[in-house]
């Protein structure tokens, strides 16, 4: 019976209860039943203990989700009229920069002479920067008589410009410049020494055979320059 008795409790208790024979003895026949009856009440209360914890983890995640106010907020369908405000709106924008940007900034022209030539060819893009500072070899873009035309500044405001047997000086002073034809002043408009007027500058064409220049106008105002030439490229013939 005794043998039962022990079968009874480690089967019930498993190795606590081991662990309390080897501390303190085999316990009575008449003790089983509250050994038992203390085991299982322990039982409970580690078990009671383990869902109380559970459920204080589980509990935590939810205060701090509300305490926070991280709710999740369903999104709100967009309406066709409201992608439509978006889409103009970006038109606006994209317009409204662009125009800034090549009304003060930069500028977008084609050649259709060889004025410029061979610097720059009939058919060619060209792009100008407005807030470039105009110096001597400058080739630049301007507008004269309502014409896009493309020139070399040789000389700028204030500055006394020579031109004679096909050399061309500066404050009496000849300029270095990789001209591939010969400048004459045969058939100018304006008489040598010609000084530049305020606010304005000497251009003559690359193809100095085209007499389209300060040699005809003089000083071309400032406010007529479009820019100086940063970039050009062949468009013809590609």
């Amino acid at each position: 019976m005794a043998t039962l008795c022990f079968q009874k409790c480690v089967h019930q208790c498993g190795t606590k209860f081991l662990i309390a024979v080897v501390c303190f003895g085999i316990p009575q026949r008449q003790d089983v039943p509250l050994l038992l009856e203390k085991f299982a009440a322990k039982e409970r209360m580690m078990m009671d203990t383990d869902k109380t914890e559970s459920a204080a983890l589980q509990a935590e995640p939810e205060k701090g989700e509300k305490g926070s106010g991280s709710q999740v907020k369903p999104k709100r369908k967009r309406t066709a009229k409201s992608y439509a405000f978006s889409f103009f709106i970006k038109i606006f924008v994209t317009a409204l920069v662009l125009t800034v940007v090549f009304r003060f900034i930069a500028g977008i022209h084609i050649c259709h002479t060889n004025s410029a030539y061979p610097t720059i060819r009939d058919g060619e893009f060209c792009l100008t920067y407005r807030l470039s500072e105009l110096k001597q070899g400058t080739m630049i873009v301007y507008r004269r008589d309502g014409e896009v035309k493309f020139g070399r500044v040789i000389a700028l405001s204030g500055d006394k410009v020579s031109i004679f047997n096909d050399f061309i000086s500066v404050n009496d002073y000849g300029i270095s410049e990789n001209a591939v034809y010969p400048t004459s002043s045969e058939g100018s408009a304006i008489r040598y020494p010609y000084q530049v007027p305020e606010n304005c500058v000497f251009v003559l064409n690359d193809f100095r055979s085209d007499l389209s220049d300060s040699r005809t106008y003089g000083g071309i105002p400032l406010e007529d320059v479009e820019g100086a030439v940063v970039f050009t490229m062949r468009m013809r013939g590609i």
